[in-house]
């Protein structure tokens, strides 16, 4: 081969690794991945975390760097729970009680990081918690069957007519069809009330109506909604509990219930648990689980 000829080679494939060299930099985060969250301060509504900074990989014209806390949902898929310029932040209006996994990311004009590990906290038990045993060992039958039981956790009393418990469940096929049962409580079935309630989602009348109608779920969309369990009378020293309450729940015509996607249910395991996807408020003021921890 002539020189000339191996000496373009040469250069072709020079400038082919630089491009790729470079390629591969531009797709890679410019700014380092930032420390675990590390707990300072853990209170009822509130935690105050701490992490290692970020620096960008490469000196250079950096900007700001701003950290976003997150709970990672799934891929690609977060809950936003605040940002900061700092390496310190404190989070208000977390449930009590309730279990976190938290990650930081950081972020800012021209670059990003990879998302920290995460941290898994619980945050301090508020004035009550919510106890769950699942009864039912197949999830898909024709009942939603669990013991509940409410615990005063504060250093006062506890009325019971200021509690709000809400098991959250979705409707799948739209079917919102549910009848609530108590079939036994320590405190006695009269002083308990249960109501159903379901959101439809946005979808619009069947059959492209133009006139108004009644919202309609898109066909197949499963239905959020939650059993909210509350109470007439009755009060609770601190440290002393309802006794279990058990609940059975079923539709209409007795057809099967998927309870797996629900988020207030957790597998059979024949032990009681402190379920924070329950929600409990006090006087409306969240006191117990999140959903969406």
């Amino acid at each position: 081969m002539p020189a000339r000829r191996v000496t373009a080679t040469i250069a072709l494939a020079a400038l082919a690794s630089l491009l790729a060299v470079n390629a591969a930099r531009a797709d890679s985060p410019a700014i380092s991945t930032p420390g675990s969250p590390i707990v300072v301060a853990n209170q009822p509504h509130q935690l105050t975390l701490s992490w290692t900074p970020s620096a960008w990989v490469e000196p250079g014209t950096e900007q700001p760097i701003n950290y976003e806390v997150q709970v990672p949902l799934g891929p690609n898929t977060y809950r936003f729970l605040g940002s900061t310029t700092d390496t310190t932040i404190t989070l208000t209006d977390l449930a009590p009680g309730t279990t976190y996994r938290i990650a930081i990311a950081a972020r800012a004009l021209g670059g990003y990081s990879d998302t920290s590990p995460t941290t898994t906290v619980r945050t301090a038990a508020g004035r009550a918690t919510v106890s769950y045993l699942n009864l039912d060992w197949s999830p898909t039958n024709s009942q939603i069957q669990h013991l509940l039981r409410v615990t005063n956790t504060g250093t006062g009393p506890l009325d019971l007519s200021s509690v709000q418990v809400r098991y959250h469940l979705r409707f799948e096929g739209g079917n919102t069809s549910l009848v609530p049962n108590c079939d036994w409580a320590a405190l006695g079935c009269n002083r308990i009330r249960q109501t159903v309630q379901f959101f439809i989602p946005p979808g619009g009348p069947p059959g492209g109506m133009t006139t108004p109608a009644p919202p309609y779920p898109v066909p197949g969309t499963p239905v959020p909604g939650w059993v909210e369990l509350t109470f007439t009378d009755g009060t609770l020293a601190p440290g002393q509990s309802t006794g279990p309450i058990q609940l059975r729940h079923h539709r209409h015509n007795w057809s099967a219930i998927d309870e797996r996607d629900d988020p207030s249910w957790l597998a059979a395991t024949g032990q009681w648990t402190e379920n924070d996807r329950i929600t409990l408020d006090v006087d409306g003021v969240r006191e117990f689980g999140d959903t969406y921890s």
